[in-house]
């Protein structure tokens, strides 16, 4: 087949190379049209297009309301050729006052809800331009901005909108493109207006100073910004960030002195019923015990009713371990990652994005001044061939009337330019009356002022900021703190302070036994059994840890490879069945074991050894990690092991090591270290550590013969130095060679 094909039809390219650079042309198209948000005006392509498609359908806010669908379909085959619904849901999102902070459409009909509800379809609904997307417009049809050809060459779209509103900020964006990503919140306008006016006047102001002007985001849907200010200060210095939101709640008194909590401002962009059902699952699954029921009775406001289950509870506590385990707080994150002038993605800081707004608005203020300096020209030129044309209005009569080239004649005659002659022979009788020369000369008049105030304000930068200062300050009346859009909704609250959660706030406070087998299968039978023989194992498997519990309390595990992980009774699965291996709960290597495990006591203080007769004492609470990985406190190598954990609590230590020699010394020898090898607890020649305890001398050296507990008092032979060999050990000492 390939013998028909002319030269050149086909190219030998090299997959690699093909496929990247189909990549490429995908990454960049997602890149610039579609994920990330210009920073001039703000928008993404399909905003821009839907935003200029309306005001083409002549939809002003003084206008008549048209269908959604109709408005969708003219976007969709002029300007965006993409899906009906993705554009729909661009313009529900844009007239949503929960989503948006300043919304740019005006809807009619059911727009969705903060609960999440769908709003209806497109072909129901119907909407219109709003104040903002109007002054985001403003100019568009005067050269203010670039336009280019539409995707099929039949129309034009403008590049960026003229954008008198700063709309990157005060409407924020969020999106995913190809590598990168953007998340801006929304900011209140009045503070954004104040700080354009501050680099106005002071070109070189520090982004501390900003952050006193734009202290932090403001959401639509209000709450409380409990964010740190130096973590505020970062975030916009580096252009990437966070910001804790708490819900906004107050107490109610009822009857018989007790209360209810009352939220009335949830975090942004939470959906109110995923948020109480949420809840729900929590106070069913025992997660939040303070708590005896939640119920919803919102309107349009947001009103949810928290109810204690006692009035002993304090408000705060509870608030607090809502907010641990709920959407009541949440984290917004800053990534200001928008396309500069050039269109090249960038992550800007909070001056660089208002400087680019600035020098945009100075563009569009250059551009638009030109404009309007043409016109101006033009109407000067027509209106001195109208002042020609009066003065000499016999002759002009005559050449009309007489004349074969009337244009050329008195273009010849009275030295008009074309545009001059067509004008006057354009010109209607009824304008040749007096009132109209006088009106003429007034406009000529005005228009000659203007045109020389436009010229000495392009001439003059200081002019031009000072105008662009004044339209920025118009902006502010309009739009900012005194208006009732424009108040500020996210109060600035300070960080919260520790508030201790006492566990059995989360968790029921219940009696369970944990069970550990030999090989690893952990569970928690509820109460505490006082027959462990009544507990089965699976076959080839025996007991090893059974001990008493609360399922308040943690569990401290010690592996042989020296690391110390922890696990909540409470994740413990039940005692029905034979449990779950423990080494599935944090990650511990295959190739090591459990040395030990026990219930963590934060201020006790823990005996650790390994298996070369090596060993330390460690502060329990040094310990501790919820980390998977856990914590490396012992170190061992090579063959070495952990082989020890036991807590430190006497003043004397035993240890007897596989060649059943023992050795006493007392506790003050050895060192309270935090990681480390320690130092050595015993020497042996051959083999090596076996059990290690420590006790009080004075109440004697016990351990475990069969099923009785038996105690030497007569401790003189054994005691000696740290580091010493030992002796052998009393009469009935286990032949395991351990204490218990």
């Amino acid at each position: 087949m390939s013998q028909h094909l002319e030269a050149g039809d086909i190219r030998p390219t090299p997959f690699a190379d093909a496929l990247g650079e189909r990549y490429l042309s995908y990454a960049l198209s997602t890149i610039m049209s579609r994920s990330l948000p210009d920073v001039r005006d703000g928008l993404k392509p399909v905003h821009r297009r839907m935003l200029y498609a309306m005001r083409e359908l002549r939809l002003d806010p003084s206008s008549g309301f048209k269908k959604c669908a109709r408005i969708v379909g003219d976007v969709m085959g002029k300007y965006h050729p993409h899906g009906d619904a993705a554009i729909y849901d661009a313009m529900v999102r844009l007239a949503q006052g929960f989503a948006v902070r300043y919304p740019l459409v005006d809807g009619q009909g059911n727009f969705g809800n903060i609960d999440g509800d769908n709003p209806a379809a497109m072909r129901y609904t119907e909407a219109r331009l709003m104040e903002v997307a109007k002054a985001l417009l403003e100019g568009i049809d005067e050269d203010a901005v670039d336009f280019r050809e539409t995707y099929d060459g039949e129309g034009d779209e403008p590049v960026v909108l003229p954008a008198n509103f700063p709309n990157l900020l005060a409407n924020g964006a969020a999106g995913i493109a190809v590598g990168m990503a953007t998340n801006i919140p929304p900011h209140n306008v009045g503070e954004i207006c104040s700080a354009l006016l501050h680099l106005i006047k002071r070109p070189n102001a520090t982004i501390g100073k900003l952050v006193d002007l734009i202290p932090g985001p403001d959401f639509p849907t209000g709450g409380v910004l409990v964010e740190a200010k130096d973590s505020i200060l970062e975030a916009y210095r580096t252009g990437r960030g966070g910001f804790r939101l708490r819900a906004q709640w107050e107490t109610e008194k009822v009857k018989g002195g007790g209360y209810r909590i009352v939220v009335t401002e949830i975090p942004y962009q939470v959906q109110k019923s995923k948020l109480i059902e949420k809840t729900a699952e929590l106070m069913h699954a025992r997660k939040l015990t303070m708590l005896n029921d939640i119920q919803d009775e919102s309107t349009t406001e947001v009103r949810l009713v928290l109810e204690p289950k006692s009035r002993n509870v304090d408000p705060s506590v509870l608030m607090e371990s809502l907010f641990r385990q709920t959407d009541l707080e949440t984290r917004i994150s800053l990534n200001m990652n928008v396309l500069d002038a050039d269109q090249v993605p960038r992550v800007m800081n909070l001056k660089e994005v208002l400087q680019a707004f600035l020098e945009h608005r100075h563009e569009v203020l250059i551009r638009r001044s030109n404009f309007r300096l043409g016109k101006i020209e033009h109407r000067l030129e027509i209106l001195d061939g109208y002042l020609i044309a009066y003065l000499n209005l016999d002759e002009v009569i005559r050449i009309v009337r007489e004349e074969d080239d009337a244009k050329g004649a008195l273009m010849k005659q009275f030295k008009l330019t074309e545009l001059q002659a067509d004008s006057v022979l354009n010109m209607r009788l009824r304008n040749l009356r007096k009132l109209e020369e006088m009106e003429i000369r007034n406009e000529h008049k005005d228009l000659t002022k203007e045109k020389a105030d436009l010229k000495k304000l392009l001439g003059n930068e200081k002019l031009r900021w000072a105008a662009i200062g004044e339209e920025i300050s118009e902006i502010r009346k309009k739009f900012g703190e005194k208006t009732e859009l424009g108040k500020r909704r996210t109060e600035i609250g300070d960080p919260p302070s520790d508030v201790v959660i006492p566990l059995e706030a989360i968790i029921d406070r219940e009696p369970v036994t944990v069970v550990c087998s030999k090989k690893g299968w952990i569970r928690a039978a509820r109460g505490h059994l006082q027959d462990f023989s009544e507990v089965r194992y699976k076959e080839g498997d025996g007991e090893r840890f059974v001990f008493h519990a609360e399922t308040t309390d943690k569990l401290l595990v010690f592996g042989t490879n020296g690391r110390f992980y922890a696990v909540g009774v409470d994740k413990l699965p039940g005692g029905r069945g034979f449990g779950e291996p423990l080494r599935l709960m944090f990650d511990m290597p295959s190739d090591h074991d459990i040395t030990a495990l026990q219930i963590f006591k934060p201020e006790r203080k823990l005996l650790v050894a390994s298996s070369d007769g090596r060993g330390f004492v460690v502060a329990e609470k040094e310990v501790f990690a919820q980390t998977r990985a856990g914590k490396q406190v012992l170190n061992v190598s090579g063959s070495n092991e952990a082989k020890v954990c036991v807590p430190a609590e006497g003043d004397t230590v035993a240890v007897i090591g596989e060649n059943r020699k023992l050795i006493i010394f007392d506790a003050g020898e050895l060192p309270e270290m935090t990681r480390g090898r320690g130092v050595i607890l015993q020497r042996y020649k051959d083999g090596g550590l076996s059990d290690a305890v420590v006790f009080n001398k004075a109440d004697g050296l016990q351990w475990k013969s069969g099923e009785r507990t038996r105690t030497e008092t007569q401790l003189r032979d054994w005691i000696g130095k740290r580091a010493q060999a030992g002796r052998l050990p009393p009469k009935g000492f286990p032949r395991n060679n351990r204490f218990s």
